[in-house]
């Protein structure tokens, strides 16, 4: 490397270092005292609660479980497959007959309105829900039993059309699930809290959106999101075009992450960076900043081992673990703490965010889809 380009790396490490910092701090202080609980409103409004599945995922049982057994007075579950042999069709009829006086129902539908397999899931359930409140909820997440009413406690003020939930990830099992969880909360989360918390954003999660019926209505239903791979994230710039507001809901739900093995992780993981870069192609580029280790290794080996850059990398993975070990206490839950794999976790992160760069494939659901800049899928098989 040039000298120029040492001290562009040395320069990036720097800008990384304080970058990590601010989030760390952001963590800490807007996180603090954030209710772990809901303060139940003065009606609580009965609730749909929309459930698309593909497959026995792992843990799959205890996930629908934590959904239907809700302290809530007036909620109904819809679980939805596209094919009659899906082998989640067997767990969702267990809780079926395990709780017959809860409303869950099951929806077997093939229809396809769209590339987006799972909105169109979505589409054919949405049907039987009874309610005019609505949650759609992914299928590898768990929440506690005061989830509904953190989510009605949300919708209190007229100008909220949709809420969402902070999320954490937590550890199915093996080592690909470990760094998985670790992307989810060290890079994913800490940058929604600091871009919410500073910038203002207000997202929109798959983990959990919810979103009153007439504002569904309003922006266009499902078939609005029919083809977009980040279904959550256009339902959220619809609902703020619409003149709603997006509230997150005083609750944080689990993520539980099954990886089979770091091939099947760097898959996923690369299918989320080119999601992420279609729909905010200019500041995506900008994510490789938030990379300190890597960066300050980088300038440590180019700078031929020099002392300042060698103290850069020390600095960079110090704060690396105060920033891991900020995150799992703060998220609390089942949270990892696992500081072993930081070098592990993040050289990966840095390996998915420049192989993203170079195209726009992606494999979902063993589908081929290359992305349109607005973030909309084209079928390649």
């Amino acid at each position: 490397m040039t000298e120029h380009q040492i001290t562009t790396a040395v320069l990036m490490g720097i800008a990384a270092l304080g970058l990590l910092y601010l989030t760390m701090m952001t963590i800490v202080v807007a996180l603090k005292g954030r209710p772990r609980g809901a303060r139940a409103p003065a009606v609580l409004p009965p609730i749909s609660v929309l459930k698309p599945l593909c497959g026995d995922e792992p843990h799959l049982y205890d996930n629908l479980k934590s959904y239907c057994t809700q302290d809530y007075p007036n909620f109904q579950v819809v679980f939805g497959v596209r094919e009659a042999g899906d082998p989640a069709i067997a767990v969702v009829r267990r809780l079926i007959a395990e709780m017959p006086e809860r409303d869950l129902a099951l929806v077997i539908d093939g229809r396809v309105i769209g590339r987006n397999y799972k909105v169109s899931n979505l589409a054919n359930m949405i049907g039987i829900a009874k309610h005019s409140l609505i949650i759609m909820a992914d299928s590898d997440t768990r929440v506690a039993p005061d989830y509904l009413r953190a989510v009605a406690t949300a919708f209190e003020l007229k100008s909220v059309g949709a809420v969402t939930c902070l999320y954490r990830g937590t550890v199915g099992e093996g080592r690909a699930s470990s760094l998985g969880a670790l992307y989810l909360n060290d890079w994913y989360m800490s940058s929604v809290v600091l871009a919410s918390t500073i910038g203002g954003l207000k997202p929109c999660f798959g983990q959990t959106m919810a979103i009153r019926r007439d504002v569904l209505d309003k922006v266009g239903g499902l078939d609005a999101l029919k083809d977009h791979v980040a279904d959550d994230y256009m339902l959220g710039e619809l609902v703020k075009q619409a003149g709603h507001d997006i509230a997150i809901a005083p609750t944080m739900i689990d993520n539980v992450v099954c990886e089979a093995d770091l091939a099947t992780l760097f898959r996923h993981e690369l299918r989320w960076a080119r999601t992420l870069r279609a729909v905010r192609p200019l500041l995506y580029p900008l994510t490789l900043i938030t990379d300190a280790l890597p960066l300050s290794l980088i300038a440590f080996v180019a700078s031929a081992l020099a002392a300042e850059a060698g103290l850069l990398f020390l600095a960079a993975g110090i704060l690396r673990v105060l920033h891991h070990s900020v995150v799992s206490w703060r998220f609390g839950g089942d949270a990892p703490y696992r500081p072993w794999l930081i070098p592990y976790r993040d050289l990966i992160t840095m390996a998915v965010r420049l192989a993203s760069l170079g195209g726009k494939g992606i494999l979902w659901r063993g589908h081929r889809f290359t992305l349109k800049p607005s973030g909309q899928m084209m079928a390649l098989d």
